[in-house]
């Protein structure tokens, strides 16, 4: 499953950013596990494609959870970073994920608002109704797309970007997403993915000030293109 740049799908790419579509498995950048990260391996694909000597930069935007598939920014330049993060803190990058969830909501589409508390030991984030001590505020809006036999495709906007939010706030409804069995789904998927995807992200570039809208294909698997 470690990407390697020859499964590398690139998105959109230019002299100050690439955007990549990021399988599941896939880490988005070094940690404990001490696999391959997904950094590397753009970073490798740049150095081939362009031929550069020495170090290659690359500055990681934001990150994916391990097991969630989708888009994925990254910087080209340090100019590109510091605009990129300062964009995300502003909230002007927007993005839209597809979940496949346990069973119908009766709302089609409902917003969200719970207080959300990181437990650093088990890696997860349990969900209040009001403030507690550490929470932080989060914000989603869902709304339906399509019904499946035992499932839903829910489309996600997030106000807020919260450790594990769309996983931990849909479980607290009773909807948790495929294969999600730190959050309450009955059985993993085989491959060890959940099902969630970072579907779109939408931003006005930082160098060129064109819009940048790209759409990540969803992962080539039964459920995903039941959808």
């Amino acid at each position: 499953m470690h990407s390697n740049k020859d499964n590398l799908q690139i998105l959109f790419e230019d002299n100050h950013i690439i955007i990549v579509n990021k399988r599941s498995g896939d880490i988005t950048q070094g940690d404990k596990t001490g696999d391959k990260p997904l950094s590397d391996v753009v970073k490798e694909y740049i150095k081939e494609k362009y031929n550069k000597a020495g170090n290659v930069f690359l500055g990681v935007v934001h990150r994916l959870d391990r097991p969630t598939s989708g888009v994925i920014i990254f910087a080209r330049t340090s100019k590109s970073l510091e605009r990129l993060n300062k964009m995300l803190r502003d909230k002007n990058i927007s993005k839209t994920y597809w979940a496949i969830v346990k069973d119908h909501p009766k709302k089609e589409k409902d917003t969200l608002i719970n207080y959300l508390k990181k437990n650093p030991k088990n890696n997860k984030s349990s969900v209040y109704p009001k403030e507690i001590t550490d929470s932080k505020k989060a914000i989603l809006h869902y709304q339906l797309l399509k019904k499946l036999d035992n499932y839903s495709l829910l489309e996600i906007d997030l106000e807020t970007g919260r450790h594990h939010q769309i996983r931990a706030q849909l479980a607290s409804i009773g909807f948790p997403i495929k294969g999600d069995l730190k959050y309450g789904f009955n059985r993993s998927n085989k491959d060890g993915s959940i099902h969630l995807h970072a579907r779109k992200i939408v931003f006005i570039h930082p160098v060129t000030k064109d819009e940048v809208s790209v759409i990540a294909p969803t992962p080539d698997e039964v459920i995903w293109n039941a959808c």
